[in-house]
């Protein structure tokens, strides 16, 4: 804390045009004596909220209640800003554009810690340590290989808002406050900054990569093993939030796979998914349903737009909701917008699941899960068109 407050003495904005709002999530150290320790040298607040485990969205949101700028930069203890960090902020929102700006954050561990990173910050001022690794690749923000995919347009992104970080980023308090700010729900660690990022998105708000907001990460103890732990459990909330294909992916990604295969993943899927618009899947489900017993439970994943009328009424999930819709516009179906990795489903909720054709050029990168999925909660499987 006493670092970062310290850089932020040293930007090219007078420190009186400025003010500083310190939200701490229950702490149980001296961070208000060394906010104390500040006062005459920057216009600065502390608020300080009952330890209740991570509650960091909620102690961000009080926080923001209590600053009175029309620009609200969210920076994490341990950060460390260069001078030029809040001018840098500032001019991502000149004019009044609507806009939220994401910063570059140097020295989160990307390729293990960075060498040297706390001896030199001890000795040196964020931009001469910031010279001192150039170069080096490990010392980058670790989300820099995803910025340079895009050009560094988060706009050409079609999950944006996967890289909205609190720890360095910007937004107009108005727009923070239209969509709620941070949700509160979300008392583990993870993912509630990405959450807000999606629903900044969806209210139509830009994002703006700006590497001149830039600051560094102090190194410091991190639980890996918790983090990972507390994030697939956040993810899985989220997808139970946002019961989507956009989000069923970011779940598989990051409890299987990889989350930086989200954006690649994401988009292959609107790809297939526009090609397999004409695909007609009724005459396939007609022979296939023919063969399931009646009154059981079936769910059906990858209907298209067209069910055939010998289908009762039955759980229907495809990855295209204009075409769910279409399907089950009629006859009693229950819709889910869903390509079958992980549903809302129960564990042997239905009797039978029928995996459509539709998803053959899905296959190699999601049958296993999908079959995986269906087995979870049904007690047979069936697929059509096979």
């Amino acid at each position: 804390m006493r670092e970062t407050l310290g850089t932020l003495t040293r930007q090219t904005i007078p420190a009186e045009e400025f003010e500083v709002i310190v939200a701490d999530d229950g702490s149980s150290d001296d961070t208000k004596a060394v906010v104390e320790s500040f006062y005459g040298r920057l216009s600065v607040k502390y608020y300080l909220q009952e330890d209740q485990g991570f509650r960091a969205g909620t102690a961000r949101n009080a926080g923001a209640r209590l600053a009175q700028a029309p620009v609200l930069v969210f920076l994490d203890t341990g950060e460390l800003p260069g001078p030029g960090f809040l001018q840098a902020h500032l001019a991502g929102h000149d004019g009044g554009r609507r806009r939220a700006v994401v910063g570059y954050s140097y020295g989160y561990p990307r390729k293990g810690p960075v060498e040297g990173l706390r001896d030199a910050l001890d000795r040196m001022p964020p931009e001469e340590v910031l010279a001192h690794y150039a170069g080096d690749d490990g010392f980058l923000d670790i989300r820099h290989d995803e910025f340079v995919k895009c050009g560094f347009d988060l706009n050409a992104r079609v999950v944006p808002w996967m890289l909205f970080w609190s720890m360095n980023c910007s937004i107009r308090a108005e727009e923070f406050w239209a969509v709620g700010g941070f949700d509160e729900r979300f008392h583990r660690w993870g993912f509630e900054d990405m959450e807000l990022g999606l629903r900044l998105h969806r209210n139509g708000l830009p994002f703006q990569l700006h590497r001149g907001a830039w600051a560094i990460e102090a190194p410091h103890e991190r639980d890996w093993d918790k983090n990972e732990s507390a994030a697939k459990q956040n993810i899985a909330d989220l997808l139970a939030q946002y019961p989507e294909p956009v989000m069923e992916i970011g779940y598989a990604d990051l409890t299987t796979y990889s989350l930086w295969d989200w954006e690649d993943d994401y988009r292959n899927l609107l790809a297939y998914a526009e090609g397999a618009r004409a695909d007609d899947v009724a005459d396939e489900l007609d022979v296939v349903l023919a063969k399931v017993p009646e009154n059981q439970r079936i769910a059906i994943i990858g209907s298209g737009g067209k069910l055939p009328a010998s289908a009762p009424p039955s759980i229907v999930m495809d990855f295209d909701r204009e075409l769910l819709d279409q399907a089950t516009a009629t006859g009693g179906h229950t819709a889910h917008h869903s390509i079958g990795i992980r549903t809302p489903l129960a564990d042997q909720s239905v009797d039978t699941v029928v995996v459509t054709s539709r998803l053959a050029g899905l296959w190699d990168r999601w049958g296993g899960d999908v079959m995986a999925e269906a087995r979870r909660i049904g007690r047979t499987v069936l697929m059509s068109g096979s």
